[in-house]
C-alpha cells in the first residue's frame, strides 16, 4: 500500500474522527463529541503545542494518524517531540503505514531542531512494540499516573 503523510489541515475533521474513533476503541476509551472537539480544537489551534499527521491512501482515504507535541528536555536542555497517539485502521496494517507515520514525524522533529522523540504503549500492544523496536530504543523508564 502507498500512502502519503501529511499534516492535518481545518477541513479533515470528519475523516480524522474516524480515526480517532477507532483509536479510542482500540483503548476501550468513550470517545464523547466533547473530546473529540476538544482534541481537534487543539490540533489545530497554532498557539496549542498538539499537532497531528494524517496518512492517506491511494484512494484518498485516511488510514493513519499522529499527535504529536513538542515537550522540554530539561536534563539536556533541548527540545523533544512526545508521539502521543499513533494509529492504524486496521485494514491497512502491515502495510508500512506506522513506519511512515513515524518517518512524518522523525522529519518534522528534525526540521524544527528536535533532538528526541519519545513514545509509549500499553503493555499488552506488542503489535506496536513490534514497530516501535525497529526504529527506537526501549528505555529503563517506569511510567505512572497520578489523579488530580
Amino acid at each position: 500500500m502507498s500512502v502519503q503523510v501529511r499534516p492535518l489541515g481545518g477541513k479533515d475533521f470528519f475523516a480524522w474522527l474516524g480515526l480517532f474513533e477507532g483509536y479510542s476503541e482500540f483503548y476501550e476509551n468513550e470517545l464523547t463529541d466533547q473530546k473529540a472537539l476538544q482534541v481537534w480544537s487543539w490540533i489545530i489551534d497554532k498557539n496549542n503545542s498538539l499537532d497531528g499527521a494524517v496518512a492517506v491512501n491511494e484512494a484518498g482515504d485516511f488510514v493513519g494518524l499522529a499527535h504529536y507535541r513538542t515537550v522540554t528536555r530539561t536534563l539536556s536542555a533541548t527540545m523533544g517531540l512526545y508521539l502521543d497517539d499513533l494509529f492504524v485502521a486496521p485494514d491497512a496494517r502491515g502495510a508500512g503505514v506506522g513506519h511512515a507515520l513515524i518517518a512524518f514525524t522523525k522529519g518534522y522533529a528534525a526540521e524544527r531542531g528536535l533532538t528526541q522523540i519519545s513514545l509509549i504503549t500499553a503493555a499488552d500492544n506488542e503489535t506496536a512494540q513490534a514497530l516501535y523496536d525497529t526504529v527506537g530504543t526501549r528505555t529503563d523508564w517506569v511510567t505512572y499516573e497520578i489523579g488530580v
